[in-house]
């Protein structure tokens, strides 16, 4: 794949690519925050209807007139920044910040941080997404927050996805108690590789496979897998992360239509501001199987419009150092006609049935039984070794593990609160056992 920079138009082979260390840092440090802030402009609307910004139809060619998604050629009305998300009553209404000592900044996105926490009664890690209200009501996003609480709740029953233990929530913050990972982000330890990939991409893409059809069978498109939600365990197996995309309840033959995602990652359908359906999973797990195997993604460039023009109009082109099967597999995911793309016919089911997987055994993958190709040999807990020192350095916000003084509570912040009723969980007992 030869790739042309679009400061000085010279050619840089992927050989080479892999050479740049500044500009693959650059790269994986863009993505880092999650949602790329150009998609935050593109996407942004009053209920992330299916609409896209001003900017889209410049950057794609579109007219403005066809800008609207929502089939009505009308824009849909606003929500209120109060409007009550009733998820039912609390489920652990006595769930409290003090609970834990909050140990470190392991991670930080748009609405808040991620904490390393170890809870005072039973000692045990866990990492606490913490995220303010003011900020996720300002940009309109409490039906995302919810999205993910919900996915969160439909999590513990596989292997590859992280789970939710509970979640409670004080006048101004949410707080998701998860699954402390720490085996660092799978890109980070694959751009130190020097050898050929493809056993080790192998087996990648069948955990990230078989989270993604784990979703699917509960009716979740997940629609944002990237190189950082893509996590190891301490034994080296893959764990999902961020629900903040997941659309619920489509069906088999459902479509949805709101434009996000990452612009790296994004599937033709989806720049073609067409419905899309969970095909547009598959195509994402081909441009992550992808980078495994050649270090970038398979259009990328520098320059965000002609990278989308890459996934709307260039060919796949496939260097000859990977197998025929492994080819295969990115042709069949990487198809830009959606209806045509692996996984399209059974889902799930087509891309376990691929040759490239042929020596996979499912069940003992899924039972955790195989070996992973490479162990991230942290010591325990408190080994940060896998997270990035930008994060960790920082010091750890006193507000982060108080509750606000009740007397102290605006009416805003008030407001702010009854947004998010029902937010607190626990599961049942019998969930831990």
């Amino acid at each position: 794949m030869t790739i042309k920079s679009s400061s000085s138009g010279s050619a840089l082979t992927y050989s080479k690519m892999r050479g740049v260390v500044a500009i693959l840092t650059a790269f994986m440090k863009q993505k880092r925050m999650g949602l790329n802030d150009l998609i935050q402009k593109l996407a942004a609307s009053q209920s992330y209807a299916c609409k896209h910004s001003s900017e889209v139809p410049a950057m794609l060619h579109i007219s403005p007139a066809e800008t609207e998604m929502n089939g009505t050629g009308a824009s849909p009305p606003p929500s209120p920044t109060t409007a009550q998300i009733n998820l039912g009553p609390s489920s652990n209404p006595q769930a409290k910040p003090s609970d834990f000592n909050f140990l470190k900044v392991i991670g930080k996105g748009s609405f808040g941080k991620v904490l390393l926490a170890k809870h005072k009664a039973d000692d045990q890690f866990y990492a606490v997404k913490v995220l303010q209200k003011k900020a996720i009501l300002k940009k309109k996003e409490e039906k995302h927050i919810m999205s993910e609480r919900n996915v969160l709740l439909k999590n513990v029953e596989h292997p590859f996805l992280v789970g939710l233990y509970y979640s409670f929530q004080t006048a101004d913050k949410l707080y998701f108690v998860l699954d402390y990972i720490n085996g660092g982000e799978l890109f980070y330890h694959l751009q130190r590789e020097r050898c050929s990939l493809e056993p080790r991409a192998r087996f990648y893409a069948a955990e990230i496979a078989s989270a993604l059809g784990y979703l699917h069978s509960l009716k979740i498109v997940y629609r944002d897998l990237k190189p950082e939600n893509i996590l190891l365990d301490r034994q080296g197996h893959i764990v999902l992360t961020d629900f903040g995309l997941c659309k619920e309840n489509i069906e088999p033959n459902g479509t949805t239509c709101t434009f996000c995602g990452t612009p790296e990652y994004l599937a033709p359908e989806v720049l073609h501001k067409q419905p899309y359906d969970r095909t547009v999973d598959w195509w994402c797990l081909g441009a992550v199987l992808y980078e495994m195997l050649y270090g970038l993604p398979p259009f990328y460039s520098r320059n965000t419009a002609e990278m989308y023009d890459n996934i709307l109009n260039k060919p796949l082109l496939l260097k000859p150092n990977i197998s025929n099967s492994a080819r295969d597999l990115l042709e069949g995911l990487l198809q830009k006609d959606r209806t045509k793309r692996l996984g399209a016919k059974e889902d799930f089911m087509d891309i376990k049935a691929h040759i490239f997987f042929s020596s996979i055994n499912w069940v003992d993958l899924n039972a955790k039984k195989l070996t992973p190709p490479f162990n991230p040999n942290v010591s325990g807990p408190a080994d940060l070794q896998h997270f990035d020192p930008e994060f960790t350095e920082e010091p750890v916000p006193n507000s982060i593990g108080r509750s606000p003084d009740n007397a102290l509570i605006t009416a805003s912040v008030k407001a702010a609160s009854d947004a998010f009723l029902g937010f607190s969980y626990a599961p049942p007992m019998d969930s831990f056992l």
